[in-house]
């Protein structure tokens, strides 16, 4: 018979970045945070590892660059909190269709956020490593995010205001009751007053074995992603940036930043549909060759034959709008891929908020279908 442990006020369930983000909101608010990760601490079977992912705040609507623009004082806390460097801003650009780029410029300005809409020519003599396509907005507040680090920081933080983090628990099934819910692993009975499914490309499959009530999740698509790391031939000064089809790009958009691993780039969504047990870790030759034809076109500052390619998985819902809502003693996360690291520290707060009763979803964070979009 598995033991049963003394209720939490919290049970997290998945300790990528959402889930790792709201142990450390939780905790700090004072909650008992038992947070429960399958895999050991930086594995790369999900969709939080790596040394880089982009922060920018230039969205197509005020929503989620208000949201944005709410993570960054929380991601610099974070760094205050644990001494760990996670966020360098090197600034951001978008450029592309003019329509694109015009909408990402009109949400910066509404926000009062710093910004400049500059001609191709002279981006390209600022940044000589990115050739511009017809349209181009920069905003200075923007750069990079070491996943790998921010993870572990987020559950250093956690740690340090009282959570509990367990690595290599693999939970089997959810039961609510009147009490709460009860989490069953192999060994163990994880009692909660509340859970929080954050298990990204998991967390459907472990829904489906939730008892009543359960969220009407949308339909989740899971892909095998690749983008690739090119060694620089220029300086450093690479910005972050995102390059918007429609004007002279006629594939996929691309998005690109610096890392530690080289000049990452990579398409949004086009990858093999997988499960977590079927996706091979094996990129797929005619993706990397688009993107070293890309690099080869558009990025004069790398060496477009040096395509180094990585994998990951990669949940998203049709509108690419996240999943953040609450029924009964279950909160869900889920649906970041593609744009929600970013995020993270803000959809923290909002899953405590929830927690706590303090907070309600946002209207497209809420259960319920969703119509397919092109994605932002």
């Amino acid at each position: 018979m598995s033991r049963v442990e003394p209720r939490a006020d919290v049970v997290i369930v998945g300790g990528g970045v959402i889930g790792s983000a709201a142990a450390w909101r939780l905790a700090t608010r004072g909650k008992s945070v038992t947070l429960l990760e399958q895999f050991e601490p930086g594995h790369r079977r999900g969709a939080s590892h790596g040394s880089s992912r982009i922060y920018r705040q230039a969205y197509d609507g005020e929503f989620y660059t208000a949201l944005a623009g709410r993570a960054l004082p929380l991601w610099r806390h974070l760094q205050d909190t644990t001494g760990t460097e996670v966020l360098t801003l090197t600034g951001a650009v978008d450029h592309g269709l003019p329509a694109v780029v015009e909408l990402r410029a009109r949400s910066l300005a509404a926000l009062g956020i710093r910004h400049e809409v500059l001609e191709p020519c002279s981006a390209e003599r600022r940044w000589p490593g990115i050739r511009f396509d017809t349209a181009v907005v920069h905003h200075p507040e923007a750069g990079r995010l070491h996943a790998d680090r921010a993870v572990a920081a987020f559950q250093e933080a956690a740690a340090q205001a009282g959570a509990d983090v367990r690595h290599g628990i693999v939970v089997e099934s959810l039961h609510s009751h009147g009490h709460g819910v009860d989490v069953v692993t192999p060994d163990a009975v994880v009692r909660g007053r509340h859970v929080v499914v954050a298990a990204g490309a998991w967390s459907h499959r472990l829904l489906t074995r939730a008892s009543d009530p359960a969220p009407r999740l949308p339909a989740m698509r899971t892909t095998q992603e690749q983008p690739a790391h090119f060694v620089p031939v220029t300086g450093p000064d690479w910005p972050s940036f995102v390059h918007h089809p429609g004007a002279l790009l006629t594939t996929a958009g691309i998005y690109g930043l610096g890392s530690e691993d080289g000049i990452k780039i990579g398409e949004h969504g086009t990858g093999p549909e997988v499960t977590p047990e079927t996706r091979t870790f094996r990129a797929d030759p005619a993706g990397v060759a688009r993107l070293a034809a890309y690099a080869a076109r558009w990025l004069p500052g790398v060496d477009p034959g040096s395509a180094v390619a990585d994998t990951c998985l990669y949940t998203s819902t049709p509108d690419s709008n996240f999943v953040v809502d609450r029924i009964g003693a279950v909160v869900v996360a889920a649906g970041f891929s593609g744009h929600g690291f970013k995020f993270a520290p803000a959809i923290g707060e909002l899953i405590a908020g929830l927690v706590e009763g303090t907070a309600v979803a946002p209207e497209p964070f809420r259960f319920g279908t969703r119509e397919a979009v092109t994605a932002r």
